[in-house]
């Protein structure tokens, strides 16, 4: 048996046992690392992590060659680091692509907040619509550092004569904001609703984004004020 293997079993049983509620960020790091450093200490590893990069949210958000700079931290690890934001991604878009048909803003908010995890740069995307509300396709508008401005209404167009959709619902996010749109959001919003309705397409919303809150346009009012 090696020296460690006392410490690994008693963190393995004690997640087992109560989950990771009773760990702090560094015994949960060190957890974790035990899948792909199995005969080395990875407490000193999770240590120089948890400092480099500022807690555990920070390690996450950290790129592949950032995270193989730490000494002890080969590409295995740095790949199940990656891993795990991406899986949660994925467990929180299997549990919202059965939302097909929008009746509200909460339908909306559910549907797009988990598209936007783990995104550290802006993204727009667009839903297009049936008569009925219901979903068509789901397509990215922009990527990178951008706002509202940089969306083009003559994408839009595009993207919804190419889907043969009857409505839409723009929404960016704001990585490092708040779920509140801006005055260039407000404005971009407005006259991209009139040059829609002109092509005989309705803008639904524009929903913004920031970590697990969303903000409506529509329901907050200021459609009513375009």
């Amino acid at each position: 048996m090696g020296v460690h293997d006392g410490h690994r079993d008693r963190l393995k049983s004690r997640f087992i046992e109560h989950g990771l509620d009773s760990f702090n960020e560094l015994n949960a790091l060190e957890l974790l690392l035990f899948y792909a450093i199995p005969r080395k200490d990875t407490n000193v590893m999770a240590h120089e992590l948890l400092d480099r990069f500022g807690g555990l949210s920070g390690v996450f958000d950290a790129s592949l060659r950032e995270l193989t700079e730490v000494p002890g931290i080969g590409e295995n690890a740095a790949l199940l680091i990656k891993l795990v934001p991406q899986m949660m991604k994925k467990c929180q878009l299997s549990r919202v692509n059965d939302i097909r048909v929008f009746r509200n803003a909460s339908d909306l908010g559910r549907f797009l907040v988990p598209r936007f995890m783990d995104e550290r740069d802006e993204l727009a995307l667009l839903l297009c619509l049936d008569s009925r509300r219901c979903l068509i396709c789901c397509e990215i508008l922009n990527r990178g550092v951008v706002n509202a401005v940089d969306i083009t209404v003559r994408r839009m167009v595009e993207i919804a004569l190419k889907n043969k959709a009857a409505s839409l619902v723009l929404s960016h996010n704001h990585p490092e904001g708040v779920a509140l749109p801006s005055r260039e959001d407000e404005s971009f919003t407005r006259k991209a609703g009139e040059a829609l309705r002109l092509m005989g397409l309705e803008l639904v919303d524009h929903i913004i984004i920031a970590g697990d809150r969303y903000f409506s346009m529509r329901e907050s009012g200021l459609f009513g004020r375009f």
